[in-house]
Order: structure tokens, then sequence, then C-alpha cells
């Protein structure tokens, strides 16, 4: 499986469904993410900027960074 670069234009993707935290707030202080097709990865992308660029993870790490922020492991980063 082919491993897109980070730091994509968002019109060099192919079109996505991108979901935002129901936690983000109305000045669209969020982040986005979206499926690539194949499970080529997460896209991520600053709600405030969606023309892009946006970031690719594979779906490990951002499981490695949900379950760390799901533990508590970047509280320290919000207090």
């Amino acid at each position: 499986m082919h491993q897109p670069p980070n730091g994509v234009p968002i019109p060099q993707l192919p079109p996505l469904s991108w979901q935002k935290s129901r936690r983000g707030n109305p000045s669209g202080n969020c982040v986005e993410l979206a499926e690539l097709p194949g499970g080529a990865g997460i896209a991520v992308r600053n709600s405030r900027h969606p023309e892009g660029p946006a970031l690719i993870y594979t779906v490990d790490e951002i499981a490695a960074f949900v379950l760390g922020a799901r533990d508590g492991d970047f509280d320290h980063l919000i207090n």
C-alpha cells in the first residue's frame, strides 16, 4: 500500500468525507480527519484552513494518538 507524503495540498487528494470533533467550537478551532481510499491512511487538516495542507498518518499512528489521548497522555498540554 502506497503512503502519500505529508503536507499534501487538499486539491491533490481525492474527494474525502471530513469529520470534525463534536468538541470543536463555532470559531473553527478544531481539526478534521478523513479516511483515505483503500485504507491508505488518515488525512488531518486544520478546520480553519480547509484548503490545506493535510497531514497524512497511518491508521496505526492515529490509533496510538487517540488511545493516548483517551488515557490522558496529553492532558498536560491543555491544563
